[in-house]
């Protein structure tokens, strides 16, 4: 057990807690109960880090009760080697995103800030959920429930569109939401063998077995559920007008945590549990990646609004994340869950940077009225240069080390597909150059005052980029906790599609020789009947 030996769900309600004590105290005092709630369960996340073991497999400070026992459903948390770093950089950036919330200039403060931050609160609560929850049915209520805050973190907090943006973000999310809660409910009822009683345990769902014909549409619901919420090409419509409207410190939670629960759930959910159809639709889910990073890279290098640089480059970013999951291969997924962490820092950094920019040009975030803020603000430049060299993937980010293992799992059976995706490498130097240069080295816009960043801004944004440094010099910190539990994922899976040796095919995680499972841990798939009915 870790040093701190705190329950899940004592942790998952810190946040919460908080922002639900804030709404009746004084509103300074509800910016101080975010930060404390935040920096506490940021703590927490670093003391589970120290007492995982590199190498280590399976999942660790779990909560297993009865939730609503006449459905099957269990209110069930865990940790693993998949989730920890998730976890970590959910409550990393909500911390650096409150910070710049609460601590904004006397004239850019929010207005009813116990509000704002009992809905950042109630945020950070269901994303850590949907991270720690080992329950299909909890998982959904958490994916749902990340929807609630973020309507009114829009619609209340947001620019002048903030209407228009929130209704198409509600809708598209909304669509994908209920895809996935009919998906969920199909897929506990139909694996449900005779006699036996129904379960959406995540562990009990991988055991049991659906005939492929009725895993392929339980999978595509799946996948434009997560796809929605990644956002990946071609289900990314909500994306320009959400990220136009969007406040920066909750734009930065928007693309750098909740883009990464949809692709998590690729690994949590539908590897394991659907590997039948993961393996048919394969090729349907490179095309879609590829295809995003090819089209965000050309979005992002014609932008002149700095938040849709960022957003269209989100979109590549995210094809490569696909990429590596679908590649089916254990190094394309060893990078994609490298990627996940490394994209979420280095986005939330940008949007933070974007901020601090906008403030020296008059308010505006359009790079055309940037400029020449390289001399008299260095460490801003700096700051942003150690970023932008992190974006665009060069030697010695963790960025780099993320993409060259998706392209080389990807180039283990798929070359075709990791040639064309290693066109968005390219162009991702081509974006991100410009968006630099620009900002930092143009002739400076009518109204931009050269000004160095003040100790707010850095105090958010400079503990994102050490650890892109740290992460950069010692990507093993996260390689090695999670390299057996992401195999794991897709061990079934390629065993379909042929590409396991024979140190891969051992059992999977909790299963002895004789079949029986560790509590807590995915037992080995039982073979079916085409009805659903598992074989003795």
């Amino acid at each position: 057990m870790p040093v701190l030996d705190i329950p899940l769900p004592v942790f998952l309600a810190i946040p919460l807690v908080a922002g639900l004590i804030g709404l009746v105290a004084p509103a300074r005092a509800a910016r101080w109960l975010a930060v404390v709630a935040t920096a506490g369960a940021f703590a927490y996340t670093i003391f589970m880090i120290a007492d995982f073991a590199p190498g280590g497999e399976g999942l660790r400070y779990v909560t297993d009760e009865p939730w609503i026992p006449e459905l099957g459903i269990r209110f069930s948390l865990g940790v693993d080697g998949l989730s920890l770093f998730l976890v970590t950089l959910t409550a990393l950036l909500w911390l650096a995103a409150t910070l710049a919330a609460a601590f904004r200039p006397p004239d850019r403060l929010f207005e009813r800030p116990r509000a704002f931050f009992f809905h950042m609160g109630l945020a950070e609560t269901a994303v850590l959920g949907a991270f720690l929850a080992q329950d299909l049915a909890l998982f959904v209520a958490f994916f749902d429930l990340m929807l609630v805050p973020f309507y009114f973190l829009i619609g209340q907090w947001g620019g002048r569109e903030r209407v228009a943006a929130t209704t198409k973000f509600v809708i598209y999310t909304l669509v994908g939401s209920l895809l996935m809660l009919a998906a969920a409910v199909a897929l506990g009822v139909l694996s449900t063998p005779k006699g036996g009683e129904l379960s959406f345990a995540l562990p009990e769902l991988a055991r049991r077995s659906l005939p492929e014909g009725t895993q392929i549409p339980i999978f595509l619901a799946f996948a434009a559920a997560f796809l929605v919420k990644a956002p990946a090409f071609p289900f990314h419509g909500w994306l320009p007008d959400a990220y136009r409207a969007t406040p920066l410190p909750v734009l930065a939670l928007l693309s750098a945590v909740l883009s990464k629960v949809g692709v998590y759930g690729f690994l949590r959910v539908v590897l394991p549990i659907l590997p039948e159809a993961s393996v048919a639709m394969q090729e349907l889910m490179l095309v879609i990646a590829v295809f995003s990073i090819l089209y965000g890279s050309a979005l992002a290098f014609s932008q002149d609004d700095a938040r849709l640089v960022v957003g269209y480059s989100s979109i590549a970013q995210l094809g490569f994340i696909v990429l590596g999951i679908f590649a089916l291969d254990p190094k394309g997924a060893q990078g994609a869950v490298l990627q996940m962490v490394t994209h979420g820092l280095v986005a939330a950094a940008l949007f933070l940077i974007i901020g601090v920019l906008a403030t020296r040009a008059g308010g505006s975030e359009s790079l055309a009225r940037m400029g020449g803020l390289a001399m008299r603000a260095p460490v801003l430049a700096a700051l942003f240069l150690i970023v932008s060299f992190a974006t665009l993937a060069m030697p010695g980010s963790p960025n780099f080390v993320g993409e060259l293992l998706i392209l080389f799992g990807t180039f283990e059976d798929k070359i075709v597909y990791g040639l064309v995706a290693s066109v968005g490498v390219v162009l991702a130097a081509v974006y991100m150059i410009r968006f630099f240069q620009a900002a930092m080295h143009h002739r400076a816009g009518p109204e931009v005052a050269s000004r160095e960043m003040g100790r707010v801004d850095m105090a958010g944004i400079a503990p994102l980029v050490a650890v892109v440094v740290a992460l950069g010099i010692y990507p093993q910190l996260i390689l090695a906790r999670t390299e057996g539990d992401t195999t794991a994922r897709l061990r079934e899976a390629r065993q379909l599609a042929g590409g396991v040796s024979d140190a891969e095919a051992r059992p999977a995680p909790g299963v002895t020789p004789g079949g029986a499972t560790v509590p807590g841990e995915a037992p080995i798939r039982s073979p079916s009947r085409p009805g659903g009915e598992s074989v003795p």
